[in-house]
């Protein structure tokens, strides 16, 4: 029987799941190194048979840091599954993630190097800005979980919501850091089609994820947490 702390496509019951983690990490770091092979080693054999045409990175600069981005993505994943999250990892929830994250970091990796273009693209302005967002998307999840997790680690924090640091700002600030972190990264790609995928994580988390966890904490926390609900903002600081 499915649990019922199932809410939003994620299991909610507090669970080690330590095996579940610890595959979900090494196999996203496949998926690391198979971008390193991509651009730094003979992609031909893969890609360049596919598109029928020889594989070459136009934009090196621009590939370069790209994996920069993969790489830290990386980082915070593991350090968010193997030291933030209390929450059960399943199988299913494992696989489906790490197909997503094949997409778009491999995606966004290919598109920005250039292979599909003659000519490399100058660093700009956009680009400074693109990786200011990713840099402030990044600070926002992860700190955010980072104040959360140190706060929830006292005695006197168990049975309670957390409200406090950057929490205060929304309710979920650390999605919020993802949209921005993801805006960034796709404005850098130089593709107007990798601005999709921020713009589907936002609806997703309007429309699927919040209401959904929503739910769930108001059953947790009852009062304390529909209080606080009344008086912050839901995603967008200020704004939503």
């Amino acid at each position: 029987m499915k649990s019922k702390q199932a809410k939003g496509g994620v299991n909610r019951e507090h669970h080690k799941s330590l095996p579940e983690k610890l595959v979900f990490s090494l196999l996203h770091l496949l998926i690391v190194l198979a971008c390193a092979w991509l651009i730094y080693f003979d992609g031909t054999a893969v890609v360049g048979s596919v598109l029928d045409k020889q594989w070459q990175v136009h934009d090196p600069i621009r590939a370069n840091i790209l994996f920069s981005c993969v790489v830290l993505y990386w980082l915070r994943h593991s350090i968010t599954l193997l030291y933030l999250l209390v929450r059960k990892v399943e199988w299913s929830e494992v696989f489906g993630l790490l197909s997503f994250f094949a997409m778009f970091e491999v995606g966004f990796l290919i598109i920005g190097a250039g292979v599909f273009r003659d000519t490399a693209v100058e660093l700009n302005a956009l680009d400074a800005l693109a990786l200011a967002l990713l840099v402030i998307g990044s600070f926002l999840n992860s700190f955010s979980e980072v104040q959360r997790k140190w706060w929830k680690s006292k005695p006197n924090s168990k049975g309670h919501c957390y409200t406090e640091g950057l929490f205060r700002y929304s309710m979920h600030i650390n999605f919020f850091g993802d949209v921005v972190l993801f805006a960034g990264w796709a404005l850098f790609v130089q593709s107007i089609w990798a601005l999709g995928l921020p713009i589907l994580m936002l609806l997703s988390f309007i429309y699927m994820h919040i209401p959904a966890l929503d739910t769930y904490l108001s059953e947790r926390y009852g009062q304390e947490f529909d209080e606080y609900a009344l008086k912050t903002k839901k995603l967008i600081p200020f704004i939503y």
